[in-house]
Order: C-alpha cells, then structure tokens, then sequence
C-alpha cells in the first residue's frame, strides 16, 4: 500500500489551496526579504524609477509603461510598493498560467505546473527589480491565456481582452511585437485562426491596440534619440561569430535558470533509480492535441525567436528573458502524460520550499556576511544616508529645494528617488529631454560621482561636461553592515542658479 503524502492528498483534492499557497508564500518572502534587509533598491530599480518621473511616452530604453508603473507605485508606498507591485505580477503570471492549465488539463496538473515554475529562478529571483521584463510576464501570460479563450475555446468576446494585453504589451515592451506576430503565425498555421480572423473581432481588437499605442507612435516619429537597429551590419563574417556565442550564452542563461525545475522533475521521476520508492499517482483528462501544439509553440518558439532577434539586433538594453520562460512548467506537465508518478513525495516537499526559500535567505544572508569579505553590495549602500545629507547641503547654501542632480548615474538615480525634493537626473543638452542646461541654469544642480579618496577632483568627464562645477570635499558615509570595506565615499559638486538679470530702475530709459 503507497502512502500519500498531506502536500499530494492535498494536490488532489484541493489544486486551488495548494496554488495559492504556494503563490503567496513565494510573493511574502519576496517583499518582506528586500523590504527589511536592503537599504537600498536592487538592480535598476532606481534608474527605473527616475525614468518614470514626469510620465514621458518613451525613452532610448523603450515604452514607457514600466516606469509609469514604478513611479506610481513609489508615490503611494515608497520601495515597499514598488517591491508589492513586483509581486502582484508574478501573483497575476501564475494565476493567468494555472487558468491556462486548468482549461487543458485540468487543476490538479496545472497545480503542479505552478510547482514547477518556482524552480525556474528567471521567474523568481529577480522579481524585486522592476522592469520592462517584470511587468512583460504577467501582460504576456495573460496574452497566450485569451488567445487561447478566443481561438482554442471559441470565446470571440475575449479577443478584445487579448487587445487590452497586446497593447499594454507593447507599451512595456518592443518584444511584444514578436509575441504579436507568433499568435499570428499560430492562427494561420492552424487553421482555426483563418475562421477566426473571417469575423469582425480580431480586427476591432486589432484597431484597440492602434489606439492604446497612439501615444507612444507619435513620440517615436518625434523623438531624435530612437536608434533604429542597422540590419546590413549584423551579416558581417564578425557579427556573426559575435552574435552566435551572444545567442549561445542567453540560451545558457535560459537553461542554468531551469535547474530548480529540472531537479524536481529528476526526483518525482526517480530518474536516478536511487532505490525503488512507492509513487502516488496524479491523474488528469486528456488535453486535446491542438492545446499540446498550443503549450508547444509557445513554450519553445518565443525563446528561440527572441533570443535570436536580440543578437542581430545588437540593441544595447537588455532583451527582457522572463516572460519567454512563462510556460515550462506547463509544457513539462503536457509532456509527462496523463498519470504522473510521484516519487520521493517527501523529498519532493522538501525540495519545493528549499528552491523556493533558499534564494532569499541567501539574500538576507549575503546582506550580513559578504561584507566581510570586502565586497560592496549595492543593496548595502547608505542611499538614504547620502540623499538627505546631500539635498540639505544644496537647501542649506542656496536657499531652494534641490531639483536637479547628474553625474554617475546610479548615485544620481538613488539622489533623485530618496531626496525630499525628488529632483529630475540631467543626461545631457537634447532638447527633448526632461531637463536640460537652462533648468541647471535656473534652478542650480548637485552633480555626484563615487570617490575613492578624500580628493575634490571630480572625474575628467564629469569636468568636461560641468565645466561651471564647484567641487567640494568627498563626504563618507558608513554602510548599515560596515564589515571589512572602507566608508562608502561621494564625491559631489554644486552649480549654483544663474543670478537673474538685473530689471533697469522704474521710469529710467
């Protein structure tokens, strides 16, 4: 007689429990974790949010609604609502994935799927740096579920929810063009989107992305920083060895982050034979073959075609990995048939919450230990520390809240989220830029650069491009775990405002 396990007595019973648990487990360590132990944001979290500021309809790092997201999000909880957010879209990309999977193979197995995509740390671990790729996944999910209600379902009435994702998509990232493109290309090669594509709801739908995009395609005509990729370069004998160990290293990035989900299938398979353990059967119906070329298609296609796009492409922003990796779990449980054996149901429970736990102890961990071994963790930084000293510094001398910092981008992007005045980043003189030489004129600037010693001597380049800069001395700040590294050094310099023109005397001529 097999013994069941509570975790597969559960799974059979209650699949919606045990998803929910597992989501929001995985969503609680990953906002308290950054919320308690960093004292400054991870990743790009800063740049993103300064990006945000103002609401501009795009920059040279794409579309613009990630960092809309970020700044609002910001405004109403600080970082722990930008960590809150990062969390509701991987809440919302397993939900949307477990719908998918509910309606092809039922709960149970969906349920599994979920368990699964805890061990693909490309859907996990980075989640507290919000991005364009955060945002992307749960907008992509939700994609490939209404499109599969309106084609595989014959549900015509969510081919304008697939509108709504299609849009907001594109308007988190250019990578949605592709996914746009493969439904495209799935509805054809099918034949049932042919039938579809005869009535009026994919072209209405169609027409709602045109609209939700408007915005955006009027400030790409008129923007003079979009860079468009230059194609005739990328077939050159040395672009293409280049861009082949480029696509080999991203389709290494997308294997290695698999390993959680590989191992987990290694022991629920009893694939090493170790000893011949009982298994305790999950069963489920039989999924059709058109929803197996559904699960198929979009679970190696994207990867492919993306990761290939990006390399000839050879675009200097990061191609967004996390939403192409949205279906593993799912296509792994397509592929493991009707009846899956579950082996080693205890190590398995085991596995599952060390896979889904470790990554953030190690991070609270990391936090405590690895400066001692003299190296500088950017979430170790005194960002708070060096915003309030510098902005008092600007109010207490000129008498006006700063609204202007540049320089080194990092500290210049963490001065601008963490001063009271939240200031605006210059980058440099373009006419449609944020700000620009006369805002520094008007309104003066803090320009900061990381500095190694006690020397006032601002970087050459930092100097050519604020020659009226008035260097002062490096201020030291000590991190919140000091260990073995020296005092976190600023370098930063002022520009005073332009004092207005003096008016001629009333009456005088």
């Amino acid at each position: 007689m097999v013994t069941v396990s509570l975790f597969i007595e559960l799974l059979r019973t209650r699949p919606r429990l045990v998803f929910w648990l597992a989501v929001l487990t995985q969503a609680g360590v990953w906002i308290l974790v950054p919320w308690l132990f960093y004292a400054s944001p991870p990743g790009e979290v800063a740049d993103v949010i300064a990006i945000g500021y103002g609401f501009p309809f795009g920059s040279e790092l794409g579309p613009p609604l990630a960092y809309w997201f970020a700044e609002i999000a910001f405004r109403l909880g600080g970082l722990a609502g930008v960590y809150v957010l990062s969390q509701l879209c991987v809440i919302v990309t397993f939900w949307a994935v477990f719908r998918l999977g509910s309606s092809m193979v039922g709960e149970r197995h969906a349920a599994l799927a979920i368990l699964l995509m805890a061990g693909v740390t490309l859907l996990s671990v980075p989640t507290p740096d919000f991005g364009p790729s955060i945002l992307s996944m749960p907008l992509w999910a939700l994609a490939l579920l209404h499109f599969w209600r309106a084609i595989g379902l014959d549900q015509r009435g969510y081919w304008y929810a697939l509108a709504v994702d299609i849009g907001l998509l594109l308007l988190t990232t250019y990578v949605g063009l592709i996914l746009t493109l493969l439904l495209l290309v799935f509805a054809f090669v099918t034949g049932r989107g042919t039938v579809q594509l005869r009535t009026m709801h994919p072209w209405v739908a169609g027409l709602i992305v045109v609209a939700m995009l408007f915005p955006h395609l009027v400030w790409i005509d008129q923007a003079s920083a979009v860079a468009w990729p230059k194609f005739a370069q990328a077939f050159s004998a040395a672009a293409i060895n280049k861009n082949l160990y480029t696509w080999l290293r991203l389709l290494g990035i997308l294997a290695v982050g698999h390993a959680g989900l590989i191992i987990m299938v290694a022991v629920a398979s009893n694939l090493t034979r170790v000893r011949n353990a009982p298994a305790a059967v999950v069963t489920r119906p039989r999924p059709d073959l058109f929803a197996r070329s559904f699960v198929y298609f979009f679970a190696i296609i994207p990867p492919i075609v993306v990761t290939s796009v990006a390399v000839i492409i050879d675009q200097a922003t990061p191609v967004a990995i996390s939403p192409l990796v949205v279906l593993s779990g799912l296509a792994v449980v397509m592929t493991a048939g009707d009846r899956i054996r579950v082996h080693h149901q205890g190590m398995i429970a085991a596995a599952w919450t060390a896979i889904l736990l470790l990554p953030p102890t190690i991070g609270a961990f990391a936090i405590v230990a690895v400066p001692w071994t003299g190296i500088d963790l950017k979430i170790n930084q005194p960002s708070t520390e060096m915003s309030q000293y510098l902005s008092e510094s600007f109010e207490r001398r000129t008498g006006t809240p700063l609204k202007v910092v540049g320089g080194d981008t990092r500290l210049a992007s963490l001065l601008a989220l963490l001063a009271p005045s939240r200031p605006v980043i210059f980058v440099d003189d373009k006419p449609d830029r944020a700000v620009t030489r006369k805002d520094i004129e008007e309104h003066g600037a803090v320009i900061v650069w990381p500095a190694a010693d006690n020397r006032s001597t601002p970087p050459p380049d930092i100097k050519a491009k604020f020659p009226n800069l008035v260097a002062e001395i490096p201020r030291a700040f000590e991190r919140p775990v000091q260990g073995a590294l020296p005092l976190f050094r600023v370098g930063w310099g002022m520009i005073r405002a332009k004092a207005p023109d003096a008016q001629p005397p009333a009456g005088s001529r």
